[in-house]
């Protein structure tokens, strides 16, 4: 392994700033402008996604042991870049603490601009060299969902690819405005083949989710012939459109009371949760589902409020 500095600047109260990636496989060795740059793994953007830095913590033991085994096949290298917001993370704070700005809407960047302008270009001028590009995003909801691949329709999207990871499914979405600034956008477009890995959640650690995300990575690297590793298991994924989703929004404001799980088939009519009145305890509406289906999504915060997503459920097709 070999420590590389992607970015450095000097910051007014703390000093030098600098974002480390990790590098395993050849490029580690004496000759790193030989190797070739096979995967690109981004963990932490923001310095709340402790599940993404700890998949990448685990990873990072993972490669370590490939290496030293001899597993990593011969001439290819992969990069790790753990967090790129660490600052944050350390003042237990979102987004960027200078100026409150949301890094992964920075893509491709400005080597002009603000902080994070810069950090980002110079992090897409490393990153867009490699031929895979995985990162680990958080949820743009707050809540519980199936661990999943998503990809953006660029017109450069691979799903043939994205089932390699086998996850139980891959997600496709439309391109909204705001995701032209992200790093998956602007992977694709670059031309790296780009995927993001929704690992089930963001500031808690969910060590099942965790442990699937991980063998996900290893499962891909496997298959695209960039290391040996048994991989065993996954699933075979189902390719599912985002916008095909059946949406289901709160209509009071209240305790939050869920009577199922993410990842369980329901039928249509099934209770999936009360909203309890919090003054006097009363049920102020059964939220119950319009479909038959399996639950994708739910909200997992103790107090709601009204018209808000709580539940999102892939639709079961009957033929």
């Amino acid at each position: 392994m070999r420590q590389k500095t992607l970015f450095s600047y000097e910051t007014p109260f703390s000093g030098e700033h600098n974002i480390y990636g990790f590098v395993y496989g050849a490029g580690s060795h004496s000759n790193p402008e030989k190797a070739e740059h096979s995967a690109a793994i981004v963990g932490a953007m923001r310095g709340n996604e402790h599940q993404q830095l700890y998949i990448c913590s685990k990873l990072a033991s993972r490669l370590a042991e490939l290496e030293e085994a001899g597993d990593i096949v011969s001439g290819k290298s992969i990069l790790l870049v753990p967090s790129v917001n660490y600052n944050s993370m350390n003042a237990n704070h979102k987004f960027w603490l200078s100026d409150d700005s949301d890094l992964n809407r920075e893509f491709p960047g400005n080597p002009n601009g603000p902080a994070t302008s810069r950090l980002a270009a110079a992090l897409m001028e490393e990153l867009k060299t490699f031929s895979y590009g995985i990162q680990f995003p958080s949820y743009y909801m707050r809540g519980r969902f199936i661990p999943h691949v998503r990809m953006m329709k660029t017109g450069h999207e691979s799903t043939n690819l994205a089932n390699l990871f086998g996850l139980p499914f891959v997600m496709l979405a439309e391109t909204r405005a705001f995701d032209e600034g992200t790093l998956n956008y602007n992977w694709q477009i670059s031309g790296t083949e780009a995927f993001s890995l929704y690992s089930g959640g963001t500031e808690r650690i969910n060590e099942e989710y965790a442990e699937m995300a991980t063998s996900a990575v290893l499962r891909f690297l496997s298959r695209m012939g960039i290391i040996r590793y048994n991989s065993m298991g996954g699933h075979i994924s189902t390719i599912m459109e985002e916008d095909e989703m059946t949406t289901i929004k709160s209509d009071a404001a209240g305790f939050f009371k869920r009577m199922k799980n993410v990842n369980l088939e329901v039928r249509k009519g099934d209770l999936l949760a009360e909203i309890i009145d919090p003054m006097d305890g009363h049920v102020l509406s059964e939220v119950r589902s319009p479909v038959d289906g399996i639950i994708f999504y739910q909200q997992d915060a103790p107090l709601i409020y009204q018209n808000v997503v709580i539940f999102r459920i892939i639709k079961k097709i009957h033929k």
